[in-house]
């Protein structure tokens, strides 16, 4: 390939594609401050305190759903006893044996 210089006024406009990129820095005449996000300061922490008669009324539940009876006797006691294991629906059964079992409220 052959560069050949041409005078004139016509050529003296490059594209982009024919130079080095430059990094932004403040060394560069074309340096353009990134803007960054602002930082907002947390204002405060919520914490909520739940009464014990919705907990007792979660474990109610818990205990009138046989599957999810099932699952937290053998979170609460042990994770391996077959019996409890294979007395969950198929579905939850095979979601245990696999390890992926969620407690759902409501």
């Amino acid at each position: 390939m052959n560069i050949v210089h041409k005078a004139g006024n016509t050529h003296r406009n490059a594209d982009g594609l024919c130079r080095w990129e430059l990094a932004n820095t403040p060394d560069n005449p074309a340096y353009v401050p990134l803007e960054e996000e602002p930082q907002i300061p947390i204002e405060g922490i919520n914490i909520a305190d739940i009464g014990t008669l919705f907990l007792e009324e979660v474990r109610e539940s818990y205990k009138q759903d046989k599957n999810c009876h099932i699952s937290t006797s053998l979170v609460d006691r042990d994770l391996k006893n077959t019996s409890l294991v294979n007395s969950l629906d198929e579905v939850l059964n095979n979601s245990y044996s696999e390890g992926k079992f969620q407690f759902l409220m409501g």
